[in-house]
């Protein structure tokens, strides 16, 4: 992970040229605001016309370990993957990707077979270890502590309706979670308004509060973190919420319910914000807790262009990954004395 976000660098202007520098995606806190714009490039041109990507990542291999059960996550990428001209290898990993070996000997073993691997684990730190042992791109399909591709799917389908990203303003009700963190760290970098609120003992992680406040500094973006839902929602461009209990915390659902309650999103809420606001998810939703039928199925709802553009926008990243790694040394390579 990157030990100062690009941003806060240089202030280059927006004309400045994007050149895309990442060999694996981690975080959203890594990528500089003009590898968000160059993503969102590439995904607006490969969702016009995927096929003329069809050979992007011909001869390639790609596995997906998942600690956690999915559906848009594995059928976007793996779908992504064989558009592409790839090929997809699924591995279910119930009790943890470290259960057998540690995840470094797991890395290293796999940068030997396959050029790529794809994440969803419950600590970051396995996916920080297997990208700082893997000389293939690794790219975090979902951590506890960030959503990376879903957060950008998000904003690129917030630019679809909205044109301009800068100032918009998106409000999220409910966990200061993993989705919510890289959303704030998205908001930052494109110098959107960012309005979150979560209950008390409830508030996202202070280290990414932090990045997200200071990339906000240099971008113009607006940070705000509070308690009251209402507040939060005014005037919103858009309305984000989650699920209320994450994947881990099943344990906590019954007292969750009670606290969060007051930040449903649903018909009263909704009317606080801008009356061309959209309502947005990442999915899957618990209908009834954190947002009603009324909003979920509303033409108001994008939702599915959420889910949809997931597949776009991860295509964009593996090719620019695979394009960054074009001439890098493999890790095996390096620790034989080749490089």
């Amino acid at each position: 992970m990157a030990t100062a976000h690009p941003a806060l660098a240089t202030k280059a202007p927006r004309s400045a040229p994007a050149i895309f520098q990442q060999t694996d995606l981690l975080s959203i806190q890594d990528l500089s605001p003009y590898e968000v714009h160059e993503i969102f490039a590439l995904t607006k041109t490969i969702k016009a016309k995927p096929s003329a990507f069809g050979t992007a990542l011909k001869g390639k291999q790609y596995v997906m370990m998942f600690e956690k059960p999915s559906l848009r996550t594995r059928i976007t990428f793996e779908a992504g993957i064989n558009t592409l001209g790839g090929h997809a290898l699924f591995m279910e990993c119930p009790g943890g990707i470290e259960s057998r070996e540690k995840a470094a000997d797991v890395a290293r073993n796999l940068e030997r077979w396959v050029q790529g691997i794809i994440l969803r684990t419950f600590k970051h730190s396995t996916v920080t270890e297997m990208a700082a042992n893997a000389g293939v791109p690794v790219i975090n399909a979902l951590t506890d502590r960030e959503h990376p591709c879903q957060a950008l799917a998000d904003f690129f389908t917030l630019q679809e309706k909205f044109g301009d990203l800068p100032k918009l303003k998106v409000a999220f009700a409910g966990d200061g979670n993993n989705v919510a963190h890289s959303l704030m760290l998205t908001a930052a970098n494109l110098g959107s308004h960012f309005s979150l609120a979560v209950p008390k003992g409830y508030e996202p992680a202070k280290d990414i509060a932090q990045a997200a406040k200071e990339i906000a500094a240099h971008t113009g973006a607006v940070i705000e973190i509070g308690n009251d839902p209402q507040a939060a929602v005014a005037g919103a461009d858009a309305v984000y919420t989650d699920v209320w209990a994450s994947m881990g915390q099943e344990s906590e659902a019954g007292k969750r319910d009670t606290i969060f309650r007051p930040f449903q999103v649903n018909a009263a809420l909704m009317s606080l914000a801008a009356p061309h606001a959209v309502f947005m998810h990442c999915l899957p939703a618990h209908r009834g807790s954190e947002v009603t039928d009324e909003v979920l199925d509303s033409p108001r709802s994008v939702v599915y262009d959420e889910a949809e553009n997931r597949l776009h926008v991860q295509n964009a990243i593996m090719v620019l990954l695979a394009g960054a790694r074009k001439g890098v040394k493999s890790a095996s390579a390096i620790r034989a004395g080749r490089a």
